[in-house]
C-alpha cells in the first residue's frame, strides 16, 4: 500500500510539473475538443463531478469527434479521410463563445505509424494553426497530450516496423513511443496563453505500475479506447493539472465511489445530452456532413438537470 500510494502521488506530480499557471474553469465557458476519446466523453464527466466537488462550476460543452485529427492525416487504409478539427474549429469558436479551450489529441495524428519526422511537422503544425485560432478567439487554451496507446490487447493486429503497411486496423506495435514523441512536442511549446497538460507520461507510468501487479492489466481494452478506470484515471490526471485537489489512493475505489454517487449521475446525464446535440449543432464532416438547426431545446433539459444538480450540492453542504 505505500509503494501504490508513493507511485500514485508520483503520477499526479507528473501532471503538473511546470504548469502552476494553469487557468481555473470555475465560472468559465468551455470547449472540450479531441478525437473519440472525447466523444466517448467519459473523462470529461469525470472532470466536471471533480469541478462540482471542488465548488467550481464551469459550464462545459464537449464535442469530440470520432477519427478526429489536428494534423489533418489519413491512412490509406481509412475508407474516408479522417476529419481535422480545423475544418470546424471557427464554427465551433464562434457558436460556443468559450473563454477556455481544452484539447486532446495525438492518438489518431501518428495515424498509426512508426515516427516519421513529416508526421511529427504534420502535428506541430496543426498545433500552430489551433492555438492561433483560439488566441484569436481570445480565449484560453489548455493542450492534453494524448493517453495511451496499449499494443498487449490487439495482440495479433499490431504489426512490426517492417510492415509493408500500418493504419487502424493494423497498428504498429511500438505506437506508444510515437505518442511519447507528440506529447514531447505539447510539452515543449511556449505560447502565451497555453498550457500544457502532459496526460501522456503519468498515465504510462499508472500502467507500468499496474502490470507489475498484473500483467495482463490494460487501461483500454482495444488498446487505444479506455474503459471506465481508464477515463477515471485521465480525469484524475488532468483535474491535478488544473489545479483541482483530487483524491489521491486506489483509482478502483474512487471510481466505485464516484458511480454511487448520485451527483455524478446527474452530471453525466447532462453532459452527454449537451454533447449529442452541441456537436451537430456546430457541424462536422464524415465522408458527409451533419447540421442540425438549434440546441435551443437540449439547452432547457440541461438547465433542468442544473437545477437537480444545485439541490444535490446543496444538500451535501448542510
Amino acid at each position: 500500500m505505500r509503494r501504490f500510494l508513493f507511485t500514485s502521488l508520483f503520477v499526479l506530480f507528473l501532471a503538473v510539473r511546470g504548469f502552476a499557471d494553469a487557468p481555473s474553469l470555475a465560472h468559465q465557458r468551455v470547449l472540450v475538443l479531441g478525437d473519440s476519446i472525447t466523444q466517448d466523453g467519459r473523462y470529461v464527466s469525470f472532470l466536471e463531478y471533480y469541478l462540482h466537488a471542488a465548488g467550481q462550476q464551469a459550464d462545459l460543452i464537449s464535442i469530440g469527434l470520432s477519427s478526429e485529427t489536428v494534423s489533418g492525416l489519413s491512412e490509406k487504409s481509412e475508407d474516408h479521410p479522417r476529419p481535422c478539427v480545423l475544418e470546424r474549429l471557427d464554427r465551433a469558436l464562434q457558436a460556443v463563445k468559450p473563454t477556455v479551450v481544452l484539447a486532446c489529441y495525438g492518438m489518431n495524428d501518428g495515424i498509426y505509424h512508426p515516427s516519421a519526422p513529416e508526421r511529427l511537422a504534420a502535428f506541430n503544425d496543426g498545433l500552430r494553426d489551433l492555438i492561433a485560432q483560439v488566441r484569436n478567439h481570445g480565449a484560453t487554451l489548455v493542450l492534453i497530450t494524448p493517453p495511451v496507446f496499449d499494443p498487449l490487447p490487439l495482440k495479433a493486429k499490431v504489426v512490426p516496423a517492417s510492415a509493408p503497411d500500418f493504419g487502424y486496423k493494423h497498428p504498429f506495435e511500438g505506437y506508444d513511443a510515437v505518442l511519447a514523441e507528440f506529447a514531447a512536442a505539447e510539452v515543449a511549446l511556449h505560447h502565451d496563453g497555453v498550457t500544457v497538460i502532459d496526460l501522456h507520461t503519468p498515465m504510462a507510468a499508472a500502467l507500468a505500475e499496474r502490470r507489475q501487479q498484473n500483467p495482463t492489466f490494460s487501461f483500454a481494452p482495444d488498446g487505444i479506447h479506455p474503459g471506465d478506470l481508464g477515463h477515471l484515471v485521465m480525469a484524475r490526471i488532468i483535474a491535478t493539472g488544473l489545479g483541482l485537489a483530487v483524491p489521491v489512493g486506489s483509482a478502483d475505489t474512487e471510481l466505485a465511489r464516484i458511480q454511487a454517487d448520485p451527483l455524478f449521475a446527474l452530471v453525466r446525464d447532462r453532459r452527454e445530452l449537451r454533447s449529442e446535440a452541441w456537436l451537430p449543432f456546430v457541424g462536422y464532416t464524415r465522408n458527409e456532413t451533419y447540421k442540425s438547426a438549434s440546441v435551443t431545446a437540449t439547452e432547457k433539459a440541461a438547465a433542468r438537470l442544473q437545477t437537480e444538480i444545485d439541490a444535490v450540492t446543496a444538500n451535501a453542504k448542510q
